[in-house]
């Protein structure tokens, strides 16, 4: 019996590293100017960025519908004798894992398993390549499970916006303290609590900001030098690159995933987001 890893394409990983891994996605689209996208196969982050920078551009998402779930999983379900686990993308920012707990009580329960990553972006993608890394190790369903479960518990997500108007949009922070950290140049560092965007300090500046990361890593990480660690931008690889070459300059790491934020994440955070992601110490 095999298993199949499906995510979903809020976990910021491109086609040719899920077809590596084995995983199978599912959609979260953007609707940019009345018009449906889906992230990576209609439109490159490239191309996302380059639409939402002109003026008036709000593009919104919208969760996956449990139709689509059941659809897939009903094929895999009566076509093979695998069993399934979804790996869904979080449940404190998005209605996407509820659809598909509904399409799983409608096909089959005892064969697919529905699980939170409670993380987002990069932070997700660990948790779905290390599931997809214990399949292929030939670990069994429950041994595959254990090993999502411990990364979701251990996974940190530090990031730093690019500007307060995304954050504004979403109703993270007021419009006046969107317009003062614009002008004063203020960078928010935020990180995430059980599945949730939670602020955590304040920089002046981006290099500050940068510099205050890495020693958020300190503080929170383990054995970081043998890690995958985890950064993503959203229309800024020079700074990505920037961001690696402290860590390893800080931590001696070597084994980096590095990924564009797409637009189902990137409708959120807008450009010029950094984040890094790694295990903790619980």
């Amino acid at each position: 019996m095999a298993i199949r890893i499906y995510a979903d394409n809020a976990c910021d990983l491109d086609q040719e590293v899920l077809a590596e891994l084995g995983v199978k996605l599912f959609y979260i689209t953007a609707t940019i100017n009345n018009k449906s996208y889906r992230d990576r196969l209609d439109l490159t982050p490239t191309e996302f960025y380059r639409l939402i920078a002109e003026p008036n551009v709000i593009p919104t998402t919208a969760q996956i519908p449990p139709m689509e779930f059941q659809v897939e999983f009903e094929k895999v379900i009566k076509e093979t004798d695998d069993d399934i686990i979804y790996i869904a993308f979080s449940s404190g920012l998005s209605g996407t894992y509820e659809s598909a707990l509904i399409a799983r009580d409608e096909v089959d329960p005892s064969r697919i398993t529905v699980i939170d990553s409670k993380s987002a972006s990069v932070g997700y993608a660990l948790t779905v390549i290390r599931a997809a890394n214990a399949v292929k190790a030939g670990k069994s369903k429950e041994e595959v499970i254990a090993e999502i479960e411990d990364n979701i518990k251990r996974i940190e997500h530090i990031f730093i916006v690019g500007n307060f108007d995304m954050l504004k949009r979403g109703g993270r922070v007021s419009a006046t303290s969107a317009a003062l950290g614009n002008l004063l140049n203020i960078k928010l560092i935020l990180h995430f609590e059980e599945g949730k965007i939670v602020p955590l300090e304040k920089a002046h500046g981006l290099k500050k900001a940068r510099k205050r990361m890495i020693e958020i890593m300190e503080e929170r990480g383990q054995d970081l030098s043998n890690q995958l660690i985890g950064i993503n931008h959203s229309n800024d690889l020079e700074g990505a690159l920037e961001l690696k070459k402290l860590i390893e300059k800080k931590f001696a790491c070597s084994n980096f995933i590095i990924s564009e934020i797409g637009a189902a994440i990137g409708s959120h955070v807008g450009a010029g987001t950094y984040s890094v992601f790694f295990l903790n110490k619980q």
